[in-house]
């Protein structure tokens, strides 16, 4: 192509890109974010199993504090509505999240893809169907509390959506990445030997993204923050937030009247250690709180009402299961633990014909964009070389969520895949997968990420 033509061609573009940028400032000028917020206890009010241990025997008993839901409701200045709920839970099931989420959409006006969920993976926290249910020993009653809660936390969710709908208010928003050294990569750092190590290896993340609201006279309304690391200090009977619930605490002792959101990141690898006491959970909360207050009291990203959002669920593939002589020997090895309930479910599903499944179809992946700043949020538990890769791409500011709208499992990188271990090959048993996954599967899904983010811009 003649050079003249490329270069009235880019001019055409840039001429373009200014004549719609003025019209978008000319449309935000004077308008500003409304915010609605919007929370619930739901702790348990009977004993129930906790989830994340499978060396766990016995039900709960009481609290160190009270489990939270939160909604965050946005509207930018045209209208668009997107929602960030966040819960203190371990994970929830694809169909659970889409109930709530279609609810939610027809509640509030707001699109399925501007709607998110995130467990922030407390393992202190109750056990909810269909997620991880296969490592607890559980009876007919057991299971019968289950379904209840979490029947009474769809309906708790989904009006919080519209009492957070209700609470609209003119708002200010703003976004910063901070940082926090809690976190440890546990699979090249061993917790028997973190006291004798005196150098940490990677990969980590250690970013702690940060959303401030204010109320339009200048008020802290709400802190949206997340990290990314297991929320496994805690290994008791009571219900706890872990780090991640003092933390949200501490902020909201610091600034009265504001909420706290915590969210949780590509933590799959990542554990805080030492770990095992409530002293500990506490030092890790004030200091990844320390870390949040640092943030918003320093200079923030203002972010002018402007909202967009785009989202993919993709398939990804499996590994070819195990066959019905090989389950039957794992079975008899095992004799108990979610590996022969692994087993046993499997080779049912054998006998009675059902299909065993090739590959998980709907891996949910969604990109926000608010005035530039990009949260891009992923489902199950994402290993951290992930969030290192799209840094390494999108650059250091964006914000990476996990844990979103359904965990079905572990999501490892191609490295971590072809080491194995826990987080590559074992852990798709404590799911209910029936194969680890095949290679392929991150190139899937950060070349679908890739899509999303030139769609969005």
């Amino acid at each position: 192509m003649n050079r003249t033509i490329i270069h009235a061609i880019s001019l055409s573009f840039m001429i373009l890109n200014i004549v719609l940028y003025s019209a978008y400032a000319q449309d935000v000028k004077g308008k500003t974010w409304m915010v609605g917020l919007a929370t619930a206890n739901i702790t348990p009010e009977k004993p129930m199993w906790l989830a994340g241990y499978a060396s766990r025997t016995k039900p709960s008993e009481g609290s160190i504090h009270p489990l939270s839901a939160k909604c965050i409701l946005f509207e930018d200045a045209q209208g668009k509505r997107s929602l960030l709920l966040t819960l203190e839970v371990v994970g929830i099931g694809s169909n659970f999240s889409d109930e709530v989420r279609q609810a939610i959409s027809k509640e509030t006006g707001a699109p399925l893809e501007s709607i998110i969920i995130n467990c922030s993976h407390t393992h202190s926290g109750p056990v909810l169907d269909h997620v991880l249910t296969g490592i607890y020993p559980l009876d007919s009653s057991n299971k019968k509390v289950i379904v209840e809660y979490g029947k009474w936390l769809r309906a708790t969710l989904i009006q919080l959506s519209k009492q957070a709908l209700q609470n609209l208010e003119p708002a200010k928003l703003y976004a910063k990445n901070g940082v926090s050294r809690v976190q440890v990569n546990r699979r090249s750092n061993q917790e028997k030997d973190i006291a004798s190590l005196k150098e940490l290896k990677g990969p980590n993340d250690f970013s702690v993204p940060v959303f401030k609201v204010e109320t339009a006279s200048g008020k802290l309304k709400a802190i949206i923050f997340g990290y990314a690391c297991h929320p496994t200090v805690l290994s008791g009977y009571q219900w706890s937030g872990d780090y991640a619930g003092f933390a949200q605490a501490e902020l909201e002792k610091l600034y009265p009247g504001a909420k706290a959101l915590f969210f949780q990141g590509a933590g799959g690898d990542q554990n805080p250690l030492p770990r095992r006491t409530l002293q500990l959970a506490k030092q890790y909360g004030k200091s990844l709180a320390a870390s949040v207050e640092r943030v918003i009291e320093e200079d923030m990203n203002a972010l002018a009402p402007n909202f967009k959002s785009v989202a993919a669920v993709i398939d990804l593939p499996l590994t070819t299961p195990p066959t019905l002589s090989e389950l039957e020997t794992i079975k008899k090895e095992a004799g108990s633990g979610y590996i022969y309930e692994w087993s046993s479910n499997l080779i049912d599903q054998y006998k009675s014909g059902k299909p065993i499944l090739k590959s998980y179809p709907n891996y949910p992946i969604q990109v926000w964009d608010f005035d530039g700043q990009k949260l891009i949020s992923l489902g199950g538990e994402v290993t951290i070389g992930y969030a290192v890769k799209l840094k390494e791409k999108y650059g250091e500011d964006i914000f990476v969520m996990a844990y979103s709208n359904d965990v079905m499992g572990y999501i490892p990188t191609e490295k971590v895949l072809e080491e194995g271990g826990y987080e590559g090959d074992t852990s798709q048993r404590a799911y209910g997968l029936p194969s680890k996954w095949a290679a392929g599967i991150e190139g899937r899904i950060l070349s679908t990420i890739d899509v999303l983010m030139k769609k969005i811009r």
